[in-house]
């Protein structure tokens, strides 16, 4: 593998999702921007963000106070107030950028036949305050702000490029970041990119876990970079968890609506039993938390595969009018939901914690940013109130490249990042290594560090964990890099850092349940782990 390219550019953006595309496009009319995406442009957790951004464009109704308060009460107590408030005040001018870049947000006539925004509720929410484009705003986000950083001319794309780490003066640690390697996938060859600024936008954690809802590309890049370079993480014992996801080796990370439980599914056991009435009196429509633990518990205590959504004692016409995708989808894997059940496991879904940062997603390192999912700002706490997730990308992308440009002028020039060593290196002759580690790691975070926990299952899966990192650090000082061997390094790092969070924290509170600490502590905190 030769080195064949060094890029120089003012802003190195990693990721290539909502955050990562709308700080692009904030600072490209002002500097020379290079985006890595790991994948193609389009692929990532934006693309299949299914509700909508919450903001406050009902006055009358509605009010930036009450969707702090909705926010903090999702969050179990362990949100920031203050970032919880400058999310919210930012949230309407953030979305009337999105509405500029051009994309189309469902409209709807008012009583005078004026046409306005649709707003739609969601879970959390004391009102209607969602912008959405149908059920897939995430698609038409990304589509919109993939066309428009295309047709950029200061904007260089790198598509196919995995990062490696970030690049600071090892004699000094107190050195800005100077930049990053990266893996080009497809011509197999280590690159180097200096820049000003380095921001992260890679995304959450999610298939650290067995099951997820997430794309492949969500292995915690970002967060296990930050680490390795010094950056404190924050909250990573808080993975939330959707409760019906389908249980089908052909469609993997396919989500079941909660709105087929609201319209009457039945949850079941493999023997036909219902289980919800034993767990909650809400029954199925219990939340969202309380469901994944019912189910979670059904499957250990039986050691099934999975449990069944059924709906089929519903008139078949209203399943295929109310769930036209859900219907057509299944039945392309040969599973009519209108005469049988529906084989569904939950799955791991959004990362809540992160890289710390400030309200400007500055990092513990000079340079250094890091917007979207990959950061940990305090507005989700405990648990993520729904459509927020998308706000605080926008939010943090804009503020973040406020910061960068306020610092350009002063930049240094961007320091020649030394050569990629791999002469001490072999080509790999067992593949076979990672992919066994790969699947060892998700299914004991899946079966130990999953939606219910225990003092001794974390601990089992420490000493786990600390095994896989010996041998896959082994690995990596032997061999060449490629894609998978990347991804699973930073996936074992990440696994270690939500153990040891979730080791810290001696109580259940929002999305950490733990049997050995079935109670809430009064004064909680966030856990903060430093390098």
């Amino acid at each position: 593998m030769k080195q064949i390219n060094n890029h120089d550019t003012d802003v190195v953006v990693i990721g290539s999702g909502a955050a990562g595309l709308s700080l692009a496009l904030s600072l490209a009319e002002h500097c020379n921007v290079t985006v890595i995406s790991k994948g193609s442009l389009k692929e990532g957790s934006t693309l299949y963000a299914q509700g909508g951004i919450a903001a406050v464009f009902d006055k009358k109704n509605d009010s930036i106070e009450s969707h702090v308060e909705d926010t903090l009460a999702a969050g179990g107590g362990l949100c920031d107030r203050e970032t919880v408030h400058y999310t919210a005040s930012n949230a309407k001018v953030c979305l009337k950028w999105l509405i500029e870049q051009g994309v189309p947000f469902d409209m709807e006539f008012d009583s005078k036949g004026k046409e306005r925004y649709h707003l739609t509720r969601e879970g959390g929410h004391s009102h209607r305050r969602i912008l959405h484009a149908a059920d897939a705003t995430g698609k038409a986000v990304q589509t919109t702000l993939v066309s428009q950083v295309q047709a950029h001319k200061n904007i260089k794309l790198l598509e196919n490029y995995n990062a490696i780490d970030l690049v600071k003066d090892i004699q000094n640690s107190t050195q800005p970041i100077k930049g990053v390697y990266a893996y080009n996938r497809s011509k197999d060859s280590v690159e180097t990119i200096s820049a000003k600024f380095v921001a992260l936008a890679t995304g959450g954690a999610s298939k650290v876990y067995l099951y997820t809802s997430n794309p492949d590309v969500s292995s915690g890049d970002g967060i296990a970079m930050a680490w390795r370079a010094g950056c404190r993480v924050a909250n990573m014992e808080f993975n939330q968890f959707h409760p019906t996801s389908l249980y089908h080796p052909e469609l993997q990370n396919f989500l079941i609506t909660e709105a087929m439980r609201g319209e009457g599914a039945y949850l079941r056991r493999p023997d036909g039993t219902r289980f919800m009435p034993d767990f909650d009196e809400r029954e199925e429509l219990a939340p969202r938390d309380i469901v994944a633990r019912a189910i979670d518990f059904e499957m250990k205590r039986l050691g099934a595969n999975c449990v069944y959504l059924d709906i089929s004692h519903k008139d078949k016409d209203f399943i295929i009018e109310h769930f036209p995708t859900i219907y057509a989808k299944c039945l392309s894997v040969g599973l009519d939901i209108t005469k049988e059940p529906i084989p569904v496991v939950p799955a791991a879904h959004y990362t809540c914690g992160g890289v710390m940062t400030d309200f400007n997603g500055k990092t513990d390192l000079q340079n250094l940013y890091a917007i979207g999912e990959v950061a940990y700002t305090g507005l989700h706490g405990a648990n993520r109130m729904a459509s927020n997730s998308l706000l605080e990308c926008i939010v943090f992308a804009h503020a973040a490249a406020k910061d960068i440009l306020s610092k350009l002028e002063n930049a240094e020039n961007s320091a020649t990042i030394s050569q990629w060593d791999e002469s001490q290196v072999g080509n790999s002759d067992e593949e076979v290594v990672i992919t066994h580690n790969w699947h060892e790691l998700r299914l004991f975070m899946w079966d130990y560090v999953g939606i219910v926990r225990s003092t001794k299952r974390l601990e089992r899966a420490l000493r786990r964990v600390e095994l896989l990192q010996q041998e896959i650090q082994e690995y990596y000082a032997n061999f060449r890099v490629s894609n998978n061997l990347l991804e699973l390094r930073n996936l074992v790092q990440v696994a270690e850092l939500i153990i040891r969070s979730a080791l810290e924290r001696k109580e259940s509170r929002g999305l950490h349940y733990t049997l050995d600490y079935p109670e809430q502590s009064n004064n909680p905190t966030p856990t903060v782990l430093k390098p």
